[in-house]
């Protein structure tokens, strides 16, 4: 079993750590060229759904703090069935976060060894043969530092967060002091910064911004090895993105007004200057300060690997769950004298290394990351009213109030997170959840008969995610066709959202069912 050793301490830093990786680095700039300056407004609403989100995972990991919490919740309420897809989803978007941050990493190494990378046809910068090789070295390393030592763990961790948080602190600080133009946070009609809400809330979506809280989860799938979780999971979930999203904030703010009002004379989504590829490395140069430009090029490695570390952490707890939960082999649930899950940490691996040949560029992996958590974020609100309803009686340390009001918003704002990604990524995202189904359907240990199954569940969940990709397909976002437009996309899915959470919570487990296998879970986690 594992072991219950993270503090609340550990866990908050944790959370911040895996938070705050390469997103802050590019989304900036990214976000920016989409939304121009009211890209403000863009981080505000990104916060605020990631934020109210984050408390429902909340009261789920406080009510069952157990490895793997996202795979546990969904198979509690609703049976097999969702729980391999949602757990398959989450574990998509997890495995590819390590792959993101290690090229991360080589795009802002590449602003002084070119051979790194390479430019695509779309003129966006992906991984050449020389970089592919820095990339499995770096994996690797990864891999080697999460399963040698606890302690060491927990001590690369805090002396990664606390370098990045002071470096993210100076670059506000600096770029502020040194140079700022209120000017280009001027919004007018004839502006590509004007209030266009369109490019503001694709910029979520696409331009980093949703990608840059995604490591909120890592209190769930990390509850069953917490101390004090009544106090460590709402710090480490809910916490972390408050504290994250100032530093974002203020890092976007620094970034606009360091710009030079000439950089900008054709339009946010032509924004180039030099050094673009490692954009605070190039503004910093820019201005003089080339101490600041020495430290960034060095967090650019600490801080994408930091966070590329925790998520090698939290990644191996889905499989370890999903095996425990007989998804996958009970090979994948092994674990070596350190509790490590070992054979998860190197399958995880395996599969990174690989997902650099379809997605080798940040951009790009961003965008399907962000398509396949939402899907795993969906099961959040839907998990705890039902779980309200199947359990009423079970004494909770963390409860959302007004639940099913504020659970149905936050359902609604993954709907629209995964509509804002596209056609063009939710396509992919459904051929890897349908290889998924398909891996479970011939699975042959879950058999009709069980009740625990839940094949009843598919009367939601089968609508549901064909209803994203087709609402996709009809959008306006990323190779969308047109048909539904901007305003009314917001009612569609309103009508959408609230017709599947119906079905969804009408389509739970029955209580005896849940109650018994509540009461088994309790006893696991009690052990680990």
């Amino acid at each position: 079993m594992l072991s219950r050793r993270f503090s609340p301490l550990h866990m908050l830093f944790l959370s911040i750590n895996g938070i705050i990786g390469s997103a802050w680095l590019f989304a900036p700039l990214y976000s920016a060229k989409i939304a121009g300056s009211a890209v403000l407004l863009s981080w505000l609403i990104g916060g605020a759904a990631t934020v109210l989100i984050a408390f429902t995972f909340a009261e789920l990991s406080s009510l069952l703090p157990t490895a793997g919490g996202t795979t546990r919740f969904a198979e509690l309420t609703h049976g097999a069935t969702t729980g391999f897809i949602i757990s398959w989803a989450s574990w998509l978007s997890c495995v590819t976060m390590p792959p993101i941050e290690v090229q991360a990493v080589l795009q802002y190494i590449s602003t002084y060894i070119p051979s790194l990378v390479i430019t695509s046809d779309n003129h966006m910068p992906v991984l050449s043969g020389f970089g592919l090789m820095w990339a499995v070295i770096l994996m690797l390393g990864l891999t080697f530092l999460n399963i040698a030592s606890f302690k060491g763990f927990i001590r690369a961790n805090f002396l990664i967060f606390s370098f990045k948080v002071l470096v993210i602190i100076l670059t506000i600080a600096m770029l502020i002091t040194t140079k700022f133009h209120p000017q280009n946070f001027t919004f007018s009609a004839s502006s590509a910064s004007s209030l266009n809400w369109q490019a503001i809330l694709s910029a979520v979506a696409t331009g980093g911004i949703a990608f840059a809280f995604t490591g909120f989860k890592h209190g769930v799938e990390l509850a069953g090895e917490m101390t004090k979780p009544k106090l460590s999971i709402p710090l480490a979930i809910v916490g972390s993105v408050i504290i994250c999203l100032i530093l974002y904030v203020g890092l976007q703010i620094a970034f606009i007004g360091a710009l030079e009002p000439s950089e900008l004379t054709h339009g946010w989504a032509n924004l180039h200057f030099s050094g673009d590829v490692g954009p605070f490395v190039g503004i910093a140069a820019s201005l003089g300060i080339f101490w600041l430009v020495k430290l960034l090029l060095v967090d650019a490695a600490v801080s994408p690997l930091g966070a590329g570390l925790i998520y090698v952490t939290s990644t191996a707890r889905i499989i370890y769950a999903m095996s425990r939960n007989h998804y996958l082999s009970p090979f994948f649930s092994e674990l070596s004298e350190q509790k490590m899950p070992l054979f998860a940490i190197w399958f995880n691996f395996a599969v990174g290394i690989l997902l650099f040949l379809p997605l080798p560029g940040w951009q790009n992996m961003v965008s399907f990351l962000v398509s396949a958590v939402v899907i795993s974020y969906a099961m959040g609100p839907i998990a705890t009213v039902a779980l309200r309803k199947q359990l009423p009686n079970i004494k909770r340390s963390f409860r959302l109030p007004f639940n099913t009001l504020l659970c149905f918003v936050a359902f609604y704002c993954c709907n629209l997170i995964s509509y804002w990604t596209g056609w063009d990524t939710l396509w992919k995202l459904a051929i890897a959840l349908i290889v998924g189904s398909f891996l479970f359907i011939t699975n042959s240990r879950f058999r009709l008969s069980n009740p625990t199954v839940g094949f009843k569940s598919l009367w939601w969940l089968i609508p549901y995610l064909a209803g994203l990709v087709i609402l996709s397909y009809l959008g306006e976002y990323g190779g969308g066709h047109h048909i539904i437009t901007f305003g009314w996309d917001f009612l569609i899915i309103a009508i959408f959202s609230l017709i599947i959470f119906s079905i969804a919570i009408q389509t739970r487990l029955p209580s005896h069912i849940v109650e018994k296998e509540f009461a088994q879970l309790q006893l696991e986690t009690n052990a680990e």
